[in-house]
């Protein structure tokens, strides 16, 4: 999976289309990720301990991996990423567009 936690995100497709956000937490399992901001749902609680009122909340539901981009903080687009070896070994994300190394 091409997307961590902690990346600035741009959203392709559904109702939050052209919005932005980080990456909360992944699934890699489901091919999904949750992004702060975006995807907000109605969740119908049961009153207990931690929020005795229980009622209506609302939280961040998952998108699907395919629906989200990368932000590339040198260039400020959503781009694709490519995958760099180094000598060492060692593999990094670059950005296509600039060719820069995609930072967390």
């Amino acid at each position: 999976m091409k997307v961590k936690k902690g990346d600035k995100v741009y959203i392709l497709a559904g109702k939050d289309r052209d919005k932005s956000g980080t990456v909360s937490k992944v699934f890699p399992e489901k091919g999904k990720v949750i992004v702060e901001g975006v995807n907000i749902v109605k969740k119908a609680v049961k009153g207990s301990q931690k929020n005795p009122q229980g009622g209506i909340i609302e939280k961040a539901a998952a998108i699907n991996v395919s629906n989200v981009q990368i932000i590339c903080a040198s260039c400020n687009k959503s781009v694709k990423t490519g995958v760099k070896i180094l000598k060492d070994g060692k593999k990094e994300r670059v950005c296509r567009k600039c060719g820069k190394e995609i930072k967390e």
